[in-house]
């Protein structure tokens, strides 16, 4: 860890360095006649950076190496074009190219973190579910504190009442580790709004409970909130919400215990429809083969930046990143999340809560 940790530190530096070099060779540092003032005008916009970086670290490292990234694409372009013309073209160029696409990047990927949408599907029912549309809004990865805090989450609920949901379940990480006591319990408080013909179910995501344990409050307090709003929690847990239709919720992926897709579907009659909640798109092959009917995960962030999703999907890490998939008999859906960690920008993706219309066999 010691080894890895330093070895991070050394890139760091590294490209740190490299950036102030290139820094030093734009304009308009480039025009100071006296070097020590160059050299102290150039570090001046880095010293504000690590004073960022020290307020909001992971922020700071997605600006610093989207950045680089844009650097190193202009310092290429630069290179052709140079080629081409067979004329020295000055460097500074490439530097404010990589300066303004930055900004306009990571600029709509704040615009798409923060900019809730809603996202309609509707899916056919495999089998009778003994009324001709059941709606479903799925709400996952709120991560409440983060792009939005417990208020906005009120008025997204408010929003979602709007819709006329039979039912509404989350699909986990609804909080994490920096969500304030406050918050919590204005989410809890939001859920507990949502007017609902069959209730309000909620199943834990990876962050739900806490990895480090420094919040205010731990997962007994947060169950306690839940319960208090009329929330019900589902930990490899099934209820019937008709005579047709049962709902499934699972124990995140993470969980030593959690028991198998096959094991879950064992007293469900295989007439029934099943509506599961998984926090995690991981377990596919086992949840198709298992007879589940319609499955609903989010975890992903629908891949957060462009390619991560898809790779992410060839590695083996998530079966799908985002949206609909058709295995055997079972649909699953995977939402990329009304808000977000603590990223505030998302790229090749949205914030979204979803609005599932099941409609009956025909």
């Amino acid at each position: 860890m010691i080894a890895f940790l330093l070895l991070l530190l050394s890139l760091f530096l590294g490209l740190t360095g490299y950036l102030v070099i290139r820094l030093h060779n734009s304009f308009p540092f480039n025009r100071i006649e006296r070097k020590r003032m160059s050299w102290l005008f150039t570090v001046f916009p880095f010293f504000l950076f690590i004073l960022f970086l020290y307020k909001n670290m992971v922020n700071a490292i997605i600006i610093f190496l989207f950045f680089l990234l844009f650097l190193w694409l202009g310092d290429f372009l630069l290179f052709v074009l140079q080629k081409i013309t067979r004329k020295k073209i000055d460097k500074s160029i490439s530097f404010l190219f990589s300066l303004v696409v930055t900004l306009l990047y990571l600029g709509h990927g704040y615009f798409l973190a923060h900019h809730v949408v809603a996202t309609s599907y509707k899916i056919e029912a495999t089998k009778d579910i003994g009324v001709e549309n059941f709606r479903i809004v799925q709400i996952t990865d709120s991560h409440i504190g983060a792009t939005m805090d417990g208020d906005d989450f009120i008025a997204y609920m408010e929003e979602i009442n709007r819709t006329n949901p039979d039912i509404v379940v989350v699909t986990g990480d609804f909080v994490d580790d920096d969500t304030s006591l406050t918050d919590m319990e204005k989410g809890c408080l939001g859920l507990g709004k949502l007017k609902t013909k069959y209730g309000v179910y909620f199943v834990y995501g990876n962050h739900d409970k806490g990895y480090f344990q420094y919040r205010s409050y731990d997962n007994e307090r947060l169950r306690e909130e839940l319960l208090k709003n009329h929330v019900v929690i589902l930990e490899d847990q099934s209820v019937e919400l008709s005579d047709k239709i049962v709902l499934l919720g699972r124990q995140d992926a993470q969980t030593k215990d959690r028991l198998k897709a096959e094991e879950l579907m064992q007293s469900i009659p295989s007439e029934k429809y099943t509506i599961v909640l998984d926090h995690e798109p991981t377990d596919y092959e086992a949840e198709a083969s298992s007879g589940m009917d319609l499955v609903l995960s989010g975890h992903t962030h629908g891949g957060q930046f462009f390619p991560i999703g898809q790779l992410s999907v060839l590695l083996g890490i998530n079966d799908n990143d985002y949206g609909l998939q058709k295995r055997k008999n079972t649909t699953f859906l995977v939402s990329s999340g009304i808000g977000d960690w603590a990223i505030q920008f998302k790229t090749g993706t949205i914030s979204e809560y979803v609005i599932i219309d099941l409609q009956n066999k025909k």
